[in-house]
Order: C-alpha cells, then structure tokens, then sequence
C-alpha cells in the first residue's frame, strides 16, 4: 500500500513539476508577443573615454558597465553631428540632418531667439511608434525648437518635462562682453544656477525658471521611473535626454564632491546611477525582458572647457569636429534574453534606432522621404555583422569625411571651435579607423583605389541628395 502511494506521488509531484514549467515557458512566450518597449538614455557632450567600461580610470560607471556586460558593447557607434540640435534631428527622425535643414553654416544650433524647429512634416521616433498604441514621453534636453509648435507635445511626444534648449543658454551675464569666453568659465558665476535664466517645462508650460540644476538629473530620473510606473500595462518610449555634462556642471548633494574626476565625474556617475534606478523598476514591473534600453550621447567631448569638459579617450579631438572624437560616441544595448551579450567592433549610427524600432513595432517605414537608417535587428539578436558599412560627417550644410568600411576619407578639415583654419584636401586625407582610430597616419598615397570607392560613394551619396530649408539661420 506504501509502494503504491510513493508511486502517485511521484507521479503527481512529475506532473505538478511539468505544469509549473509549462507555464512559465507560456509566460515568457506571452510576455515576448507583447510590444517592445524602447528606452533611449542620451547624454549631453559625453566623450568616447568617459565610461569606466570604455577605459576612463577614474570615473565609475557600475550600472552602464553592468549595462555593457548583459547587453552589447558597441565601439563603432555615431552620431549625425558633433553639435547637439542637427544630433538630436538625426536620432529622432532617422535622417540626416541635412534632409530636413536642421543644420547650417550660419548658426550650428538653435537659440533662445531662433525662429524656427523641427520642421513638422518630419516624423519622429515618437510619432511612428504612436502609430501602434504607443505612451511617448520626452524627458530632459529637446534642443529641437522652443516655441510651442516645435515642443515634443507637438512632434509626437504625450509628455514632456524638461529644459528646450542647452543649459548654458539664457545667460544673464554676457560670455564674451563681460568676461571674455574662455574666462567666464573660469569664473565662480558659472557655479550659480541664477546665471542661467533656462526654464524648466512641464508640456507647454514653464514650471520653474531658472531651473535649479542642482537637482536637474535626480529629477529626471524620477520622473522616468514614474512614466515607466504609469505606462507598464501598455508599450511604450521613453526619451531621456540629459542636459549633462554639457557644462555647466551641477550635481546633487548625494553625488557633489563623491568622485576622483572632479564635478564631470560626480555628474556622469549621477546620471549613472539613474540608469541603475530605470533598470531596477523595469525589473521590478517585469518588463526587462521586454524592454530595449540604449545607452549613448549626442556628441563628443568639449574639450575647450578643459577638466569640465570630457575626453576622447584615443579618439582625436572632441564636440564640433568631423575627426572621431567630435562624432564617435559610447553606445550600449540591454536586452536580458533578447539582445545576445557582446563586443560589437562594426558599424552603428543614432539615425539607425528609428529603423529598427520601426521594425521591431511593426510600423512601415515611411515611404515618401530618405530615411538614412538602417536595420540593427540582426546583429542585436542574431550576432549578425551590421549592415552598415558607412557614415556621412557633415558640418553645417557641407560634408567634411565619409567613411566607408575601415577607411575614413577628410575632404575639408577644420578646429572645433577655432583654429586650426578650414583646409580642403585634394586628395583627400584617408586613415585605417580600425588600425589607426586615432587618425595619425594618413595612408592615402597607397589606397588610391579606396579614394576611388570613397569618392563614389559621394557621387551617389550627392546625385539624390535634396537640402532641407535652413532652420536655423533665423534669429532676433
């Protein structure tokens, strides 16, 4: 009798055991039909060598480089300019940012008097994504046009919290007439949020002005922990684009004075740690494997600020230039059980997101327009090499360098923000990015054929090629 009640039990215990997994394979199959959720964390003039798990010594960044380590790790990653309002335009439409005249040999960013914005028969990220049933919210630098036709709520966005354009913008002391550039930055007026006169935003309307941005980053944190919160039921986007460390610098009290880099680290270790806090609540709603979340900045490092500014790393040069260092940016992907953990040494763009996305929502591309991304699906989850094989450097409305595979071909040269004097090159410059990232030996004497290539690849790149009116001219 004893031998037959051991047997059913065993039998029961089995079939409880294979029901228990059977159901958790039905809930992991139910949870990946859901919608992708999309994160995209962008950082303000963050440099190629500002992460610890990119090489900085003494900045530590625990939940990035956690990022990094379950996620993938991109070293071939860009931008669609070295200077924020044509990067941005780049990121959230997917095209070049001379498509759609958002940038200019005039002025190289919008202004608190710019007339003009994202124009609105572009397509944002936001607005492709909503047309499936997404919750989008913009939190943080928009940078795309202050006045109210151009704010997020209006280019797709259901919510928006955040400063309109840079954080040094709005200054009530005058950078050049009162102190000279270089030296006001030098002054203590920097350290005073009061200096700036930038308004903080709820939707339409101004909240708090000046910000106080001291505690600017903790809040956007909190506020991207909240939307996630709200919107857990449904698919949604997130923006957080961070005004930082685009100086000036502020950190909060829990983060000011806490690393050995100085205030540029206690701000990039701040914003590190509100990456922790949006992967812990995604964990903690059960959405991280349901989620995507990309980590990268709109541009290199400005070097001119000296110790508040960022670095390169090996990269040459930083914000505002067409070597590496200007367009060249850390991106991470995290994906648990979704994005195959990596080193990823190929090609990637920003402008690549809304491809990707589009594709991954099951939205169509639009069709009556260029759109310049392509689709990383099959190397975020496949491994699959990346299919990209070049990237336009454009300042202003003329195109500096263009890479194609390894080489990387100067046509025009130019300091970042002064000398060294615009210089055409004919034949151009050409460097190995993948021997030589640096750009220190030009090699084009013995690659003519790849000019040739380069050169072609120009010729097509211009015979479409139809300029967006200037939006960012306009000013006063």
């Amino acid at each position: 009798m004893s031998k037959n009640i051991f047997i059913i039990l065993s039998v029961l215990s089995f079939t409880i055991a294979c029901t228990e997994q059977q159901t958790e394979k039905d809930q992991e199959s139910k949870g990946k039909d859901k919608p992708l959720n999309f994160v995209v964390i962008f950082a303000d003039d963050l440099g190629y060598g500002d992460l610890s798990s990119y090489g900085h010594p003494t900045i530590h960044t625990k939940n990035l480089d956690q990022m990094a380590v379950e996620g993938q790790k991109w070293t071939n990653f860009y931008v669609g300019s070295s200077v924020c309002t044509p990067s941005r335009a780049a990121l959230l439409t997917g095209r070049l940012p001379i498509r759609n005249g958002m940038t200019s040999r005039v002025n190289r960013v919008l202004f608190p008097d710019s007339h003009n914005g994202l124009p609105q028969n572009e397509v944002t990220m936001a607005e492709q994504l909503k047309k499936v049933g997404y919750r989008t919210a913009c939190i943080g630098k928009w940078h795309l046009g202050h006045k109210e036709e151009y704010l997020p709520t209006n280019q797709g966005f259901d919510y928006y919290f955040g400063i309109p354009y840079s954080n040094d913008m709005d200054n009530i002391i005058p950078f050049r007439s009162a102190h000279g550039y270089i030296d006001f930055w030098k002054s203590e007026e920097r350290k005073d949020i009061n200096t700036f006169n930038v308004p903080l935003m709820r939707n339409t309307e101004i909240v708090e002005r000046p910000a106080d941005q001291n505690t600017l980053t903790k809040r956007y944190n909190e506020e991207a922990v909240q939307f996630i919160r709200q919107n857990k039921e449904k698919p949604f986007f997130l923006y957080l684009a961070h005004n930082l460390p685009h100086v000036p610098l502020f950190a909060s009290k829990d983060f000011l004075g806490t690393s050995n880099r100085g205030i540029y680290g206690d701000v990039v270790e701040e914003i590190d740690h509100g990456v922790g806090q949006i992967l812990a609540e995604l964990k903690k709603n059960g959405l991280d494997e349901n989620t995507i979340v990309v980590f990268t900045s709109d541009n290199g490092p400005w070097l001119i600020m000296n110790e508040e500014g960022g670095s390169a790393g090996l990269l040459r040069e930083g914000k505002g230039s067409t070597w590496e260092g200007g367009m060249r940016e850390p991106c991470i992907f995290w994906g648990p059980g979704r994005i195959q953990p990596g080193l990823v040494t190929q090609i990637g763009t920003t402008m690549d997101l809304f491809t990707t996305f589009s594709k991954l929502a099951n939205v169509p591309l639009p069709d009556d327009r260029k759109i310049d991304g392509t689709d990383l699906g099959p190397t975020l989850f496949e491994k699959m090499p990346s299919i990209r094989k070049e990237v336009f450097y454009y300042r202003g409305d003329e195109l500096y360098a263009v890479r194609l595979g390894a080489f990387k071909a100067h046509f025009i040269t130019e300091g970042a923000y002064g000398p060294p004097a615009r210089e055409e090159h004919n034949p151009p410059l050409l460097y190995n990015l993948e021997v030589d990232p640096s750009e220190k030996f030009n090699v084009a004497d013995s690659n003519l054929d790849i000019i040739e290539q380069i050169q072609a690849l120009v010729k097509k790149h211009n015979s479409d090629l139809v300029k967006g009116k200037d939006q960012l001219k306009d000013r006063g």
